[in-house]
């Protein structure tokens, strides 16, 4: 009787079987590894997100406190996390449009663009 056998008779017996797949067993691969994480390292150092600057932080805050909002009702209004609101003020998250766009008429002050802080004009947009 072999292990497979075995196996396959203590599920026939409904008894709980625990099988793992050992990874690259059988294969030469442990020397791929290194070369990658090496590659990482430089990576991370190199490459890293854009965040939001802290004069649209300061904007954010200061358009919220302006119409007697706080981070959570200003999330609420939204429908966003509490902690994108904290992020996006202190200046630690990635800019993302969508939530930009929902902050930008939350608040009535313009974040993107060349204009951040004037206010947006309210209008029908021209196509």
């Amino acid at each position: 009787m072999c292990e497979s056998d075995a196996i396959l008779a203590a599920q026939r017996r409904g008894e709980d079987v625990e099988t793992s797949k050992k990874w690259a067993a059988g294969q030469n691969k442990q020397h791929s590894i290194t070369k990658n994480t090496a590659k990482l390292d430089r990576e991370t150092e190199e490459l890293h997100h854009d965040r939001v600057t802290l004069e649209v932080g300061k904007v954010i805050q200061q358009g919220r406190q302006s119409k007697g909002l706080t981070q959570k009702d200003l999330a609420t209004k939204i429908n966003e996390k509490p902690q994108v609101i904290a992020d996006y003020e202190s200046g630690r998250a990635i800019p993302n449009n969508q939530v930009l766009g929902k902050i930008e008429r939350a608040i009535g002050l313009k974040l993107r663009g060349k204009d951040i802080g004037k206010p947006i004009e309210k209008g029908p947009k021209a196509k």
